[in-house]
């Protein structure tokens, strides 16, 4: 089976839609390394729509997954990639048990998903639900997200993101980077994650920068609110000392600058009595970091907050810092 490579420019606005159920072949060197089994690129007005499913059929991928500690491993196929795609929509769609991330978003501008669904157990590795890069206006509306990574992550160059009503769990969380691990990075700006609900995920709402690593653009204007935490562990995370699976070296601090964040009107169950943790750079601590009621509970107790390198606003009903840096 060939990958499908849907290529514009196009002389007038393209809609497809889809109804049925499409399955990538299981077996995961089929697609002979293709990056995406469906790609869509340098269309403008497009809009990918019904009630389909795209089932990637990834259980066996993930079960051959060593990319954490092999960094030879073989990279499996996305579901979908969308690239240069400008005044354009996915709705109503399903992405399912992808081999890889479920959406790679690149390069695109005034992107939309609405109603789209991701569907993945929690044990299926590396397949973030939609991963966004050098792209700016993307919308992810009303969006059901169970997956075994981040159910969002923003890439290098994202700018202007609204990620709002979002379903996300069981998967990683709603994650800005991981970033740094490249000098020609480009920076992340303007993100608003409204009124979400993070279910049994691993982390939260999390920025994640690597130590040791020679990116340095910044990241700044965050804003997360009006968020609610059902057993979650890690609810509120800065991770400035990113390093999965120990692949780096921590004795670097990063050189990505972090600022304006706020994370507002954030309530519910945190699985880590440290339900706030702000690791930021020593290099180039964080500034300009609000908590505004984050009213979050551990087994009925209050959250606890960790901070280092930063010294956070801290309003109505939220925990005080206590400072290791």
């Amino acid at each position: 089976m060939e990958a499908v490579d849907l290529k514009g420019p196009c002389m007038a606005p393209i809609e497809i839609q889809f109804d049925g159920t499409l399955q990538a072949p299981a077996d995961p060197n089929a697609l002979d390394g293709a990056d995406e089994w469906l790609k869509v690129q340098h269309v403008n007005f497009f809009t990918l729509s019904g009630k389909g499913v795209f089932d990637g059929q990834g259980a066996t991928a993930w079960k051959q997954n060593d990319c954490g500690t092999n960094k030879n491993c073989k990279k499996r196929s996305k579901n979908f990639g969308f690239n240069f795609l400008n005044n354009s929509m996915v709705r109503d769609i399903t992405s399912k048990d992808s081999k890889n991330f479920h959406v790679n978003v690149l390069g695109c501008n005034n992107f939309t998903f609405d109603g789209f669904h991701v569907s993945a157990p929690n044990t299926s590795i590396n397949t973030d639900g939609i991963h966004i890069g050098r792209s700016t206006d993307v919308k992810i509306l009303n969006t059901n997200i169970a997956t075994g990574d981040d159910c969002v992550s923003l890439g290098d160059g994202s700018k202007k993101i609204t990620v709002q009503n979002v379903n996300c769990g069981p998967g990683h969380g709603i994650s800005v980077g991981s970033l740094g691990k490249y000098p020609e990075e480009e920076p992340v700006e303007q993100l608003l994650v409204k009124n979400c609900t993070l279910t049994n995920t691993d982390n939260g709402v999390r920025i994640k920068t690597w130590p040791s690593s020679p990116g340095a653009s910044p990241i700044t204007d965050m804003h997360f609110e009006d968020i609610t935490m059902v057993d979650v562990m890690n609810p509120v995370i800065i991770d400035q000392e990113y390093c999965p699976w120990n692949q780096c070296s921590k004795q670097a601090p990063s050189k990505i600058k972090i600022s304006k964040v706020t994370f507002k009107n954030i309530q519910g169950t945190s699985k880590t009595k440290e339900g706030v943790t702000l690791i930021c750079s020593k290099g180039v601590p964080c500034e300009d970091v609000e908590l505004n009621n984050v009213a979050l509970t551990f087994n009925g107790a209050p959250i606890v907050a960790k901070c280092a390198n930063v010294k956070p606003i801290v309003t109505g009903k939220a925990p005080a810092c206590t400072c290791t840096a």
